[in-house]
């Protein structure tokens, strides 16, 4: 490559590192290394929906290197940033390279937030990742089955209970989605399991569900959840996962072996001062996304917090639109000449929207709120929209509509890993 391109290294493919890489391709003033531990964009709007096998992964995914055929400047480089040092402007991977940069993007999102309680981090199913929606899948599927087979009353109840922690649109979005299959799916396709032994608890420690949401969208969300069947216990924390049981801060426990952990921290990141981070592990930056405490370090999406914008004075919330306007503009105000001025950062406020149930969703925008179907088919469109491949698009449109339609999608397929034929043998009794 030219050696008089400015270096640029993007940490993090989410929906902030792509549209920046997006604005920045083919633009001969720069060589831009993108690195992420997995070499697929992913969509996490709708992780949850492979979780539950209503969607395939393939539909929400898109390989960086496909994307980058025909972007003659980006490069990939699969692997996690383990630290940085802004002083000789080097990052620091996890295969052991080094790169070197003139600027960097740290947009590598958030990770599981446990609140240092380890029994709770050992043993519950975080939904973060693609491995981790298919660690649900298999998990709950196997559950079913399990419980079908099982002969302990108060062990095949703890096999059917799922409890879920957190109360925001990834809680909500799961229990509904719960509540839709058990009761459209589950009689017609585990006829062994009497109507009514499914049961689901959602664990909010505030007064209410969407606390970011208007008080319509609680209310309808805390409505539709409770005709659905979920139990949902306010004012209440998750204090312990120990023994088969969630243990709660009000003295109750819970018989499960499904415990969904929903909350979120900024990923954590090795070579920036302390004064550089602000609440919830995000990282403090201007209205140019110039992280504090560090010369031509940025920050985008869910890790950076900005104090700055009037509209928001506490810091952009954490969604997909922040990310994607954040990641265009930075890309702008780089290509733009020498002492050009920057243009700063300001949030144009598109909404935010949850799905509750089949045709059922609530969105508040900024001329008003929505419900029900109309709602629905808003969220429907608005997250099509930014899937990062055509074919994607038309698969997930279609498998959306098939399953929607039917209610009966075909992907309850459990997938294991395959076991030591002495392993086998020994949980069989079977002696050589």
């Amino acid at each position: 490559m030219n050696g008089n391109r400015k270096r640029i290294v993007v940490a993090g493919g989410g929906f902030a590192g792509l549209n920046f890489l997006k604005a920045v391709a083919n633009d001969n003033r720069f060589e831009v290394t993108l690195v992420d531990r997995n070499n697929y964009h992913y969509f996490p709007p709708l992780l949850y929906q492979v979780g539950m096998a209503f969607i395939e992964l393939s539909n929400i995914t898109y390989p960086f290197r496909r994307y980058f055929q025909k972007r003659r400047n980006l490069r990939f480089h699969l692997g996690s940033v383990i630290s940085i040092d802004p002083k000789v402007k080097a990052v620091y991977t996890t295969n052991g390279n080094v790169l070197h940069y003139d600027y960097l993007v740290i947009a590598f999102g958030t990770e599981t937030n446990y609140f240092g309680m380890e029994s709770v981090q050992k043993n519950c199913l975080a939904l973060k990742t693609i491995n981790d929606a298919l660690k649900l899948r298999n998990h709950l599927l196997t559950n079913v089955e399990r419980a079908i087979n099982c002969k302990d009353e108060a062990e095949k109840s703890r096999l059917l209970n799922v409890v879920i922690a957190g109360g925001g649109p990834t809680g909500v979005e799961v229990a509904g989605m719960l509540g839709e299959m058990v009761r459209k799916i589950g009689q017609k396709e585990y006829p062994e399991i009497p109507r009514g032994s499914f049961k689901i608890y959602m664990i909010q420690s505030g007064p209410v569900l969407l606390n970011n949401m208007s008080k319509k969208a609680q209310d309808e969300a805390f409505t539709v959840l409770s005709h659905l069947g979920v139990e949902i216990l306010l004012n209440t924390r998750v204090v312990g996962f120990n023994d088969g049981k969630v243990l709660l801060n009000n003295g109750q426990a819970i018989p499960t072996n499904a415990l969904l952990w929903t909350t979120v921290i900024g990923r954590e990141l090795h070579g920036l001062p302390q004064s550089s981070f602000g609440h919830g592990r995000r990282l403090l930056v201007d209205e140019f996304s110039k992280v504090k405490g560090a010369e031509d370090v940025f920050a985008l999406g869910d890790i950076s917090l900005d104090l700055t914008d009037p509209q928001f004075p506490t810091g952009h919330p954490q969604l997909a639109q922040v990310a994607i306007q954040q990641g265009k503009l930075l890309a702008e105000n780089l290509k733009r000449e020498t002492g050009k001025k920057w243009k700063p950062f300001r949030y144009k406020d598109k909404g935010v929207m949850a799905i509750i149930s089949k045709y059922n969703a609530i969105a508040d925008l900024p001329k008003g709120s929505l419900k029900g179907f109309s709602a629905w088919f808003l969220w429907l469109f608005i997250h099509l929209l930014p899937i990062a491949g055509f074919r994607n698009k038309v698969d997930l449109l279609f498998n959306w509509a098939w399953a929607f339609l039917t209610n009966n999608p075909t992907l309850r397929v459990i997938i294991q890993k395959e076991e030591k034929k002495d392993d086998r043998h020994q949980e069989l009794g079977i002696r050589h």
